[in-house]
């Protein structure tokens, strides 16, 4: 074994080498007297090449090695559960050091593989229709925690395997925007992972002051968790609705500083008897009239305690065509990776205690479920 062999449990007050994005590497190897140019070559080491061994990083001084070893973490997730769906789709739950447990998503297409990523423990916004929110929230995960699930991910995949990446696994991406936004630009940095802006997308229920600096700092794809086209059934399905409201987060959108040509997403799941009349559809025409929109239709996938059913297809159809004939693009979001608790909503984890929620949210009133 190398003398330069990464440690196997690198102390826990060390800088962690795999959540520093370009400046605050090249802040810390400024600090030892390096040049700016070597962040780059970590970075290239690092994440492109994935390396697993300091003494690999050949064009780097051995002193330099030495300090990364001595002076950073390197360490990942442990793997507990490895499980591949009928449909190619693959979920592996990964156990942090402190015993929690988060689970990533990778979706194969023909012509993209997308993987889709946790950025907290859990969830505070408690969407009655989603398993994560059922949990609470036990804490925000750290950059390092974010990008090693896609470290993972290659490792099992291949380096090339992975062409887009969605932040859409457990949590709210917009809470933890301290610890997102450095992982972003890893995703975008050509000497990291090299992804187009159009192919990296973050997901949220609508927290606003973060969806403002998201923005400003950021020029990836923005998708909405919207669900209800208005704010009574909205309050109920998506709490946070109380908070920020559908007209202040419609107004934020419009405002949103959308890259040229780029549509926001609406996300839209699809539940029977409760958000999925002709009405409804109407209603979420109004709502997104004069917005350059993309509404993802999701049919609802069960998880164990909850109290919703799928909508029909001929349900999900004929809504589809009202707000597709308003001009406004529609597509349905086939289900994957239902049969291992992969699909959208059903992302669950190993929370060890979701009561230390930073947001908790009642549950939904029995008269909106079926």
């Amino acid at each position: 074994m190398s003398e330069l062999r990464l440690a196997a449990a690198p102390g826990a007050d060390l800088p962690h080498l795999l959540g520093l994005d370009r400046s605050g590497l090249t802040a810390l190897l400024q600090q030892w007297g390096e040049s700016p140019f070597r962040a780059s070559q970590v970075l290239q080491w690092v994440h492109q090449r994935q390396v697993d061994d300091v003494a690999d990083m050949s064009n780097i001084s051995k002193t330099l090695r030495a300090r990364l070893l001595a002076e950073t973490r390197w360490d990942e997730p442990e793997v507990i559960a490895d499980q591949l769906a009928q449909d190619g789709t693959r979920k592996w739950l990964l156990r942090l050091p402190d015993g929690n447990a988060i689970e990533t998503v990778f979706i194969p297409e023909e012509d993209r593989g997308t993987l889709c990523i946790s950025s907290q423990v859990g969830c505070s916004l408690a969407c009655s229709f989603c398993a994560t929110g059922a949990q609470g929230l036990n804490r925000n995960l750290a950059s390092h925690e974010i990008i090693a699930q896609l470290r993972v991910a290659r490792r099992h995949l291949g380096l090339d395997a992975i062409t887009n990446v969605v932040f859409m696994g457990m949590g709210e991406p917009l809470l933890n925007l301290k610890q997102v936004i450095p992982v972003i630009r890893l995703l975008l940095d050509d000497f990291a992972y090299g992804l187009s802006a159009r192919r990296v997308t973050v997901s949220t229920a609508g927290v606003l002051p973060g969806l403002e600096q998201l923005g400003r700092e950021t020029p990836v794809n923005l998708a909405i968790s919207l669900h209800a086209s208005r704010d009574t059934l909205r309050d109920e399905l998506v709490p946070i609705n109380r908070h920020y409201p559908l007209a202040e987060l419609m107004t934020a959108c419009r405002h949103y500083p959308l890259p040229p040509r780029r549509r926001i997403t609406f996300e839209y799941v699809m539940l029977d008897g409760i958000n999925d009349g002709d009405g409804d559809a109407r209603a979420l025409v109004r709502l997104l009239q004069g917005l350059p929109a993309l509404v993802n239709l999701i049919p609802f996938n069960p998880f164990p305690g909850s109290p919703y059913r799928r909508s029909s297809t001929a349900r999900i159809d004929a809504f589809r065509e009202i707000v597709l004939r308003a001009g406004i693009m529609t597509v349905t979001r086939r289900p994957r990776g239902d049969d291992i608790a992969a699909a959208c909503g059903q992302l669950a984890g190993q929370v060890r205690d979701g009561r230390r929620a930073l947001v908790r949210m009642p549950a939904p009133r029995p008269e909106l479920r079926p």
